[in-house]
């Protein structure tokens, strides 16, 4: 199977057996729009965030509730999750009881809870927290603001992992973290409002994402990096059929860690290079490191196979970035310090193998880099 192979089952409703009582399921979103009346550039996430819904009823439950931290009661809720990086950078989140949700257990898939809306082609909803709310609240993990949003969604680009997504290991819940990214190029138009300014989503400039993650817990690290705001510098040509995605950190099966591993792909103008670990047979390598200075977050990293290589270089300004909240489906919060941002920026260096050697192909600037970077000390 080609790594930009579509395959929207793998975007369906995944909490079912054991992860219907300790399990997530989320589906992500981000693009860029412009301010109506300043043309301000403003930089976007919306989130669906799904969480253990044998246990739900007709009341959102949140696990870090001191009471429910003491008595060990995990959450359980739909979560949407919406913000905006850059200046003044928020997330704001909006928790519906499951009795209240209509999810999809079919494909094409979709999420419905209130006037919120996540499918396949359509991405609908607000969010409002006032700051007496927020602060009263802490148990919600996040900001203050609003947030209302109506957005056609066109996934043109995939990565798909293989493996760790596959059917078997989707029942067996192999993996403690899948992954699957239906548009790692996708295209949104439509409108965002956010704290009572109004941006448009242009298609032509959204630099849009679309994937998916599910599991029992996060990884830690938990790496992310993505852009399809790609510009030759070799010839100054913006490509417009390329675009870039790694993830990972150190995935763990059947209880077992495996690592350091990232996954990874390169599309250039058109054709798909693929850096993935669970293909042993392409003689796929990785090594990666990542860092914080007190203004930025840095990442580097390095893949290769018997065919291409290709290194990665980012930078994001922590005053653009947010540190993002979630919580484990067994009610801890082990993630603290999980920076993500949308404003990244940063060097491709891509190279395909001729003959011996690896010979370079491009040397790419890229922007709108979708970009994220947590670790926490207490690995079991």
């Amino acid at each position: 199977m080609a790594s930009d192979t579509h395959d929207i089952t793998r975007d369906r409703f995944m909490l079912t057996g054991k992860l219907a009582r300790k399990g997530y399921d989320w589906w992500w979103h981000s693009f860029t729009g412009r301010n109506a009346n300043t043309g301000e550039e403003r930089s976007f996430f919306v989130e669906f965030f799904a969480c253990n819904p044998a246990l739900g009823g007709s009341r959102p439950v949140f696990g870090q509730l001191t009471r429910n931290k003491e008595q060990g009661v995990q959450p359980s809720y739909v979560m949407v999750k919406a913000g905006c990086w850059g200046e003044n950078a928020c997330q704001l989140h909006r928790f519906f009881a499951w009795d209240d949700v209509e999810i999809a257990s079919r494909v094409p898939f979709y999420v419905a809870a209130g006037d919120c809306l996540c499918c396949e082609t359509d991405l609908i909803g607000r969010v409002d927290v006032l700051p007496e709310a927020a602060q009263a609240h802490p148990e919600w993990m996040c900001d203050s603001g609003s947030i209302a949003f109506d957005l056609h969604v066109d996934k043109r680009v995939a990565f798909n992992v293989g493996y760790g997504a596959s059917a078997p290991l989707r029942k067996l819940g192999a993996f403690e973290m899948a992954w699957h990214a239906e548009g790692i190029k996708t295209v949104y138009s439509g409108t965002v409002v956010m704290n009572g300014e109004t941006y448009v989503v242009d298609p032509a400039s959204s630099w849009g994402y679309a994937d998916k993650n599910w599991g029992s817990d996060f990884t830690s690290p938990w790496v992310w990096l993505s852009s399809c705001d790609l510009v030759s510098t070799k010839t100054g040509k913006r490509l417009e059929g390329s675009v870039f995605d790694i993830g990972g950190g150190r995935p763990v099966v059947a209880g077992v860690s495996l690592g350091r591993k990232l996954l990874g792909c390169m599309v250039y103008e058109g054709v798909s290079h693929e850096f993935n670990f669970a293909k042993p047979w392409t003689g796929s390598s990785t090594v990666f490191d990542c860092w914080e200075t007190d203004d930025a977050v840095y990442w580097h990293v390095e893949q290769q196979t018997k065919k291409a290589r290709l290194v990665t270089d980012v930078t994001c300004p922590k005053s653009e970035m947010l540190l993002i909240n979630y919580e484990s489906p067994d009610g801890a919060k082990r993630h603290n310090r999980l920076w993500n941002g949308g404003t990244g920026y940063g060097r491709l260096q891509f190279f395909e193998k001729r003959g011996d050697d690896y010979e370079l192909v491009d040397d790419i600037r890229a922007g709108h880099v979708g970009c994220e970077y947590g670790e926490y000390d207490d690995l079991s």
